[in-house]
């Protein structure tokens, strides 16, 4: 198919760039604090309260919990259609490190594994016109359906040759696919499964964030960030809506990831070390312990290995005033935890 040099509107503005540089930050000291590594139990859950949300999004009643008994095996009292979103909701999601974002087959399929069984039209483009309703009004009309096939290939071309960061080009991707309005039905479930698709390909970690969660308590933003960028034929309202979306959910994600890996015990050692070096005498006095074998054991021996602390003197380990302070990497946990 010819493609066009179609590039989406949108203009690069200072608060995007500080919101890019912002996640940026948030990423590399996620990378350095958590070796880009989410266990597997942060990995499950996050992707549950992704598909929650994003199916909340689109009006499916099912909590948290039901959602999770579901994917689980689990037998739930709910709609039978609601059941089926959310089992194949699961499925496009699981199967997201097998596709490229640039390939229409690959789009297409997303769309039949999100769609089967609630739609005739699963994976295939829609026939018809569409339109967007809010209380009854027409707020959005879409390209006719005989231009959707050369939309969309102009589209996965430019994401394909964009130089956009991958911040940014997920954002427009996603505003241009519900702009285009491809199917009959689960545009906004496609388009939102497509952006992580899309992180996912800078930072693969980033396709257990369930940023679709801080979207849906902020739908109605979410929508009036789309209804603005299409009367302004401009996605750039769009692009800071889902970038502060994202921000606010990796704080809440490595702060999560610092929970699951830091004890209690190492928490509350790394918080008194905030105020200075100390020696294991101090440190113990304010922590208000008086074992010296357990402290050893349940706060210094895993802070040292994690690299959150270092002595002051370590090439001579046994000295009499050996002293320990925070390193970076555990000044980064403690900002995570709030405490910094």
């Amino acid at each position: 198919m010819k493609t066009t040099s179609y590039q989406p509107p949108h203009a690069m503005t200072p608060e995007i760039t500080r919101l890019v540089a912002a996640i940026s930050e948030i990423v590399g000291r996620f990378a350095a604090t958590a070796d880009v590594t989410i266990t597997p139990r942060l990995r499950r859950e996050n992707r549950i309260r992704g598909i929650q949300g994003s199916l909340a999004i689109e009006q499916n009643s099912l909590s948290l919990d039901q959602v999770t008994a579901i994917i689980q095996g689990r037998r739930v009292l709910g709609a039978p259609r609601e059941i089926q979103e959310v089992r194949n909701a699961f499925v496009a999601y699981e199967a997201l490190s097998s596709w490229s974002p640039t390939e229409m087959d690959d789009l297409l399929t997303a769309h039949r594994l999100l769609m089967a069984g609630l739609v005739d039209e699963a994976g295939v483009f829609r026939r018809g016109r569409v339109g967007v309703f809010k209380d009854q009004q027409v707020v959005h009309v879409a390209p006719p359906a005989q231009r959707v096939p050369k939309l969309m290939g102009d589209l996965l071309h430019w994401l394909k040759t964009t130089a956009e960061h991958p911040l940014i080009a997920g954002c427009l991707f996603h505003y241009e696919l519900e702009f285009i309005h491809p199917f009959a039905d689960g545009n906004g479930r496609i388009g939102r499964l497509w952006q992580t698709l899309i992180l996912s390909q800078w930072q693969p970690w980033l396709s257990y964030v369930p940023v679709e969660s801080v979207v849906r308590e902020r739908q109605e933003a979410y929508y009036e960030a789309l209804r603005e960028s299409d009367q302004q034929a401009d996605a750039t309202r769009f692009v800071v809506f889902m970038l502060e979306a994202l921000r606010d959910t990796l704080h809440q994600l490595t702060a999560d990831q610092v929970g699951d890996q830091v004890t209690d015990q190492v928490k509350s050692f790394l918080r008194v070390l905030t105020v200075g070096e100390m020696t294991l005498s101090e440190a113990m006095k304010k922590l208000s312990l008086a074992h010296r074998p357990t402290f050893r054991g349940n706060y210094v021996h895993p802070a040292l290995k994690m690299g959150l602390i270092e002595m002051t003197q370590p090439e001579a380990p046994r000295s009499p005033t050996q002293r320990y302070r925070l390193t970076p990497k555990g000044r980064s946990i403690l900002k995570e935890l709030g405490n910094v």
